[in-house]
């Protein structure tokens, strides 16, 4: 068997190092990747469960864990990553960090033991390459190229900062100044630091992402796998304090970050901000950032993972005990290790940590993660309460002390830095839920965390949205003064009214709305602004209305509306004429001179005209309705026509009353005389009738909906019948189309009953092809429901005797005209009044038996029709 390969996939940001490792992940029976932020492993979580499904995937971090029984496929944070796990693939994403003061040792220690039974990945930056041939020389090194080109673009002031930019600054202090400044220049900017909850930093991103901002202020922490569209990345500062002193950032920190600039395919800048003395690239560092090229790394940090738990002072020695690879360096003394120190020397601590499981134990508390920030002094004495609770009484942290710690954090009240600092706590908490040995209610602790901390990072969300992102009222008071006509005022994007570049509402066709997030007080200050500039602005909108209604573009009829580019523009009211509407131009329209209002009257009209084009067979049958000449019985059924959208059943039309004159009258005006409807096929298309139901409803009238399709047939729905339609069993077919097949019926029916005069004294019954009906999209049931409403029955056949078999044999149909229409007759050989319906016991030719009727095969339509019948 093969030993299990080992790849290292180095290479700058954009390369596709960790999209390669998820289709690795996935092409595995199992497996799992550590990332170095929770908010990359969510991210690349919620894209495996979308290819493996939430059931065979897990999300596991310190605050928060999703592991279904069974999980087969693991995203986690390297801390909470189980090196130990037997897995058929690990991947180590960022591993270049082993090189971080703070958190190196544990991604070293993950390069160094962590392994899939067939495959690892390390992940990581092209100076990471010494270190993995030092310490893992089997492994297979691949080298990336970048995707896009990465250029310097020297330095930019902030009022010109180009949109889609990020800005990186390295304080919480210069990240609120420089977002302060961009909501005064530009309209504002999302704010991302690392003591944002991962929630809060989500909402900020997506407000950029989304477009609702232009600009992103963020800290370093941007450079950590954040993915986001950004075309121009600026450096506020290019020097940071590291926990010890300030100092310049290196070149892979800078090509870190400016890497965030262009995604995929897209190329991207980088530069500075001008005005800062500091803040100015050298030339072997542009060079250094443009061409990928970054010193080597020389080390790694490193502690020793295996540490033995048989005392405290064991502990604490393993802990300092140097590597003893050249490639790797001790780690500095991190805060978990201060604290184990600090409670340590406590007597009292020293005492209850006897054994080795409350040696682990004591450790697991020294690792709480120090959320707050606040120092060692601090987070020992948090840490130091909770390991009160876990070596006395049950061993658990008590559940009253737990829910009033959670209860008190549960606050909205207060500034940005308030909030970031209950947060901050909340996360301690939502980490101490996540141990399953900690709390006796773990479920009921981590849903209340969480809550609290959802909570928390929707009013940080709003509190920064609020600060960075809404300068409307600062600039109008600043700028109006006594006049405010003395403010520009122009249309910008998406219909947007700026005044003096600040939105402060949208030209909705010819209706202006003030942004309904302004205050009440300034609300005066915003119409008085606009209302000066409005006609002028409406002025040239209406040129472009003129426009639009000369060539029909951009117009639309909407029931008893006209809009233009979606916004109403008029209104149609009912007149005498119910083809005939008046047309009310909206209010929005009355800031214009009187002339150009008639102008765009008089243009609606005219396009108005045009469209209603489609309704002139309509027309025709009104006006000839208003002629006397026509006669009563004619005139009624045209004004039942005109009325109901050219479509009559035919029953109730009164054409049982009409000449032939007067039916001759009707085909000239374009009116069919149908089997079941008197009807119009001109109308019956779907904006002719969508454009007679609008007007009928100005009427009052209660209409039946207008299928936009008009397909032949389409299943039945409990709703009413649609317009142009008539129903079938379990289908509507259309009208016109109904009537085909009825036409089609009688035109067989009369072939045979030509045959049935010279071979029989009566003629013989027919068979009818239902291949036109299923074509429409007609069942074979709603076929023989439609041939039933026009008079058609069918006569069941029997079945064949048991043990007979023998060709399918369609339904034989006889027709008989309604009563109700006197004017057809019956046909040729069969007397009025004679009974027509099926022969039994002597058969139906001359007492010879009938030919028994073969049994249904499965997907024939005769067979369908006649199982139907039978």
């Amino acid at each position: 068997m093969s030993s299990p390969s080992i790849k290292a996939v180095l290479g700058p940001t954009n390369t596709g190092k960790t999209h390669l490792a998820v289709e690795r992940l996935c092409a595995h029976s199992s497996g799992a990747i550590g990332f170095p932020l929770r908010l990359l492993a969510r991210e690349v979580y919620d894209r495996v469960v979308a290819i493996k499904g939430a059931r065979h995937v897990a999300l596991i971090t310190g605050e928060e864990r999703i592991d279904p029984p069974g999980a087969r496929w693991k995203l986690c944070t390297m801390e909470a990553m189980d090196r130990d796990a037997d897995l058929a693939f690990i991947a180590i994403d960022e591993a270049q960090l082993g090189a971080d003061r703070e958190r190196g040792h544990v991604f070293t220690e993950r390069l160094l033991n962590a392994r899939g039974r067939e495959e690892t990945m390390i992940l990581g930056s092209s100076s990471l390459t010494p270190m993995v041939q030092a310490l893992e020389p089997e492994a297979e090194i691949v080298t990336r190229p970048r995707f896009s080109t990465l250029s310097h673009a020297g330095p930019v002031k902030l009022s010109r900062l180009p949109p889609r930019s990020a800005v990186v600054a390295f304080s919480a202090e210069q990240v609120y100044a420089v977002a302060e400044m961009l909501r005064r220049f530009r309209g504002g900017a999302a704010v991302v630091m690392g003591a944002l909850s991962p929630q809060t930093r989500n909402a900020q991103v997506e407000m950029f992402q989304s477009g609702e901002v232009d600009y992103i202020v963020a800290t370093d922490a941007i450079g950590m796998g954040l993915n986001l569209d950004v075309n121009h990345v600026a450096f506020a500062s290019l020097a940071k304090f590291d926990g010890e002193r300030r100092r310049r950032l290196t070149i892979a920190e800078m090509a870190q970050i400016a890497g965030r600039a262009g995604r995929h395919q897209t190329d991207g800048t980088f530069g500075t901000l001008a005005g800062d003395g500091d803040a100015e690239f050298r030339d072997d560092e542009i060079f250094a950032i443009e061409n990928h090229s970054f010193p080597a790394l020389q080390r790694l940090y490193w502690r020793d993972a295996r540490r033995r738990l048989t005392s405290l002072d064991t502990l604490i020695e393993d802990l300092e005990m140097p590597p003893d690879h050249p490639a790797l360096a001790a780690a500095p003394e991190a805060i978990d290790l201060t604290v184990a120190r600090m409670l340590a020397s406590e007597p009292r601590i020293a005492e209850a940590a006897r054994g080795k499981a409350m040696v682990g134990r004591f450790w697991d508390a020294c690792s709480l993660p120090d959320f707050r920030q606040l120092g060692a002094e601090h987070h020992a004495r948090f840490v130091a309460r909770l390991w009160q609770e876990l070596s006395s009484g049950s061993g658990h942290i008590a559940h009253d002390f737990a829910a009033a710690r959670i209860a008190e954090l549960d606050r909205t009240s207060g500034d940005i830095g308030t909030l970031q600092g209950r947060i901050a706590a909340i996360r301690s908490w939502s980490y101490i839920a996540q141990r399953p040995d900690w709390l006796l209610q773990r479920e009921e602790m981590a849903e209340r965390a969480r809550g609290v901390e959802r909570k928390l990072s929707e009013a940080l969300h709003a509190r920064l949205t609020e600060r960075f992102v809404n300068r409307r009222t600062a600039v109008l008071m600043r700028k109006l003064g006594a006049d405010a006509g003395l403010l520009p005022v122009t249309l910008g994007e998406g219909d947007a009214v700026l005044v003096d570049g600040e939105e402060i509402g949208r030209l909705e066709g010819f209706a202006f709305q003030v942004d309904p997030q302004a205050r009440l007080e300034m609300r005066r200050l915003l119409l008085a602004a606009a209302e000066k500039h409005l006609p002028a602005l409406l002025d040239k909108r209406a040129s472009e209305l003129l426009a639009d209604t000369a060539e029909s573009r951009n117009l639309a009829w909407n029931g008893a509306k006209l809009a233009w580019n979606g916004h109403d523009l008029a209104q149609l009211r009912p007149d005498r004429d119910m083809l005939e509407p008046v047309i009310v131009l909206a209010p929005g329209l009355s800031l214009l001179n009187p002339a150009r209002r008639a102008g765009i009257e008089a243009a609606l009209g005219d396009w108005l005209a045009k469209e209603l084009r489609l309704l002139d067979p309509l027309r025709k049958v009104a006006e000839a309705a208003k002629d006397l000449a026509s006669g009563p019985e004619l005139r009624a059924l045209l004004i039942r026509l005109a009325e109901q959208g050219g479509i009559a059943d035919r029953d109730a039309s009164g054409l049982v009353d009409l000449s032939p004159e007067q039916r001759q009258m009707m085909r000239r005006l374009g009116v069919k005389i149908g089997a079941l409807d008197v009807f119009m096929p001109a109308m019956l298309r779907a904006r002719p009738l969508d454009h007679w139901a609008a007007l009928a409803r100005l009427f009052g009238q209660q209409v039946a909906p207008v299928e936009p399709s008009m397909a032949a047939a389409m299943p039945a729905s409990r709703g009413p019948v649609p317009l142009g339609y008539r129903k079938a069993g379990d289908r509507f077919v259309r009208i016109d189309l109904a009537e085909r097949l009825l036409h089609a019926a009688h035109q067989r029916r009369s072939r045979w009953a030509e045959t049935g005069r010279k071979r029989h004294r009566n003629p013989p019954r027919f068979a009818l092809d239902p291949t036109m009906a299923l074509s429409m999209g007609l069942t074979t049931g709603a076929y023989a429901h439609l041939l039933r409403q026009a008079g058609f029955t069918a006569d069941a056949p029997a079945s064949w005797p048991e043990g007979k078999f023998g060709p399918p044999t369609p339904p034989r149909w006889r027709w008989r005209p309604r009563r109700a229409d006197p004017a057809q007759r019956p046909a040729s050989g069969v007397k009025p009044g004679t009974k027509s319906g099926p022969r039994t016991g002597k058969g139906d030719r001359g007492g010879r038996p009938a030919r028994p009727a073969p049994r249904p095969v499965p997907g024939n339509p005769f067979g369908d029709l006649a199982e139907l019948l039978s």
